[in-house]
C-alpha cells in the first residue's frame, strides 16, 4: 500500500513560483511512476508530468515544459513540483499519484493506482 500526501499549494500572484510536495510512504520501487495531475472544477483532470521512481526520467505534458519541473528526493520519499511563470489559467487542484510499473501511458490518469487528496494552488491576475 502506498499513500500519497501533498503540500506546497496556495494563493500566489501571476508571474510567481511555487514548489508543490507529495510525501509518499509505504513501499516504492525503482519502476514507480509518480505524476502529478490537476483538475478545476467541470474540466477533464489534466496530466502535468511524470517521473519515473528509480531514474532520472521526466515526462511532461507539452504546454507545461520549460515552465514545470518535477523531481524526487530518494532519501526523503519525496517527489516535487517546480512551478515558475505561474499565470491564472494554472489556478487548479493539484493531484500527486503512483502507478507501480512504466507500462502504458504515463498521461492516462485510468493507469494509476494510488492517489493523494490533492493541493489547491490559486494564480490571482
Amino acid at each position: 500500500q502506498v499513500q500519497l500526501v501533498e503540500s506546497g499549494g496556495g494563493l500566489v500572484q501571476a508571474g510567481g513560483s511555487l514548489r508543490l510536495s507529495c510525501g509518499v510512504s509505504g513501499r516504492t520501487f525503482s519502476s514507480y511512476v509518480m505524476a502529478w495531475f490537476r483538475q478545476a472544477p467541470g474540466k477533464e483532470r489534466e496530466f502535468v508530468a511524470a517521473i519515473i521512481w528509480g531514474a532520472s526520467d521526466t515526462y511532461y505534458a507539452d504546454s507545461m515544459k520549460g515552465l514545470f519541473t518535477i523531481s524526487r528526493d530518494n532519501a526523503k520519499n519525496t517527489v516535487y513540483l517546480q512551478m515558475n511563470n505561474l499565470k491564472p489559467e494554472d489556478t487548479d487542484l493539484y493531484r500527486c499519484a503512483a502507478k507501480t510499473n512504466v507500462y502504458g501511458s504515463l498521461a492516462a490518469e485510468l493507469m494509476y493506482t494510488y492517489w493523494g487528496q490533492g493541493t489547491q494552488v490559486t494564480v490571482s491576475s
